[in-house]
């Protein structure tokens, strides 16, 4: 009796190739794009940023006084109009280009304050207590008061409205930067660094920070959408740029033409694109996340 033949390799080669190794899976499993809420997310994302560049080009800024007062949504008003006869859709698209740049700007702030403090609590243990003492102090002082009082003596505009709203949003990214930046300056290669003769600030920019930046990217969205809701509450309290279009100036204009209760889409729509933007951000930075996550990566 003869012995059976080997199996030629080109054909394992080949049904090794039709099938993905199990890794492959596992990332494809994990990745951000494995769900729909992963692309949807981000296309939502944008669309967004997609009207705060272009829209301001396509429609016009309302202003002055229409003939059509209170209309309800229609073909000609897609979002309605407010009691001076005023389009509600284009002061949501104007809206989006001051949410989106205050958002952005004071969460790229917040993020650079929190993440510097945090790196730096974490490798300098000396500086430590002073890092934490201050993010504590932080994170128990009233903030929307705060905010209010300073916005109000400095006097509304966006670049107040900016700065104020990422100052006082680094302390939570200080606490959750600085733990993990812990456990990453505690690593065997932190050491080797150190015994190459590389200062404090190659070592924290060069090698502490690639091993939380993907958290400082969670951290970015999460933050945004954060400011955007601050933006639109401190403009809905009257302490916005009375010259420029934001979702809260709009309904900061139904609260004191006094149509809340009537004219429900005035108010309706701005608040459709908050939550929209705000739930957009937090799902691609919470999908972002787990994909990243090496616990996940085999689930």
């Amino acid at each position: 009796m003869s012995a059976p033949s080997a199996p030629d390799p080109t054909v394992l080669g080949a049904v090794a190739g039709d099938q993905p190794s199990g890794a492959a899976q596992a990332r494809r499993r994990s990745g951000f794009f494995a769900g729909p809420t992963g692309w949807i997310s981000l296309a939502v994302l944008v669309i967004f940023v997609a009207a705060a560049v272009f829209g301001p080009l396509l429609v016009p800024k309302p202003g002055g006084l229409g003939t059509d007062i209170l209309e309800p949504p229609s073909a000609r008003h897609w979002f309605g109009t407010d009691d001076l006869g005023q389009d509600v859709f284009a002061q949501v698209v104007w809206g989006t280009r001051i949410s989106l740049v205050v958002g952005a700007a004071a969460s790229l702030l917040a993020i650079v304050i929190g993440a510097g403090l945090g790196l730096l609590g974490a490798y300098v243990r000396r500086l430590d207590p002073i890092v934490t003492t201050l993010t504590d102090v932080m994170l128990s002082l009233p903030l929307l008061p705060l905010m209010i009082l300073i916005t109000a003596l400095v006097g509304p505009s966006v670049v107040t409205l900016t700065v104020v709203i990422g100052v006082f949003s680094w302390a939570e990214v200080a606490r959750l930067i600085r733990s993990n930046a812990m456990v990453v300056s505690s690593m065997p290669y932190i050491d080797g660094a150190r015994l190459l003769g590389a200062g404090p600030i190659r070592i924290i920019v060069s090698e502490v920070l690639p091993g939380v930046l993907p958290l400082i990217v969670v951290s970015v969205l999460l933050q945004a959408a954060r400011a955007v809701i601050s933006e639109a509450g401190l403009s809905f309290l009257g302490m916005g740029d009375p010259s420029s279009w934001s979702w809260g100036r709009i309904l900061l204009n139904a609260q004191r033409s006094g149509v809340i209760a009537t004219a429900w889409w005035q108010t309706l729509f701005p608040s459709l694109a908050i939550l929209v933007l705000v739930l957009s951000a937090t799902i691609a930075g919470i999908r972002y996340n787990d994909s990243r996550d090496p616990r996940t990566k085999g689930a």
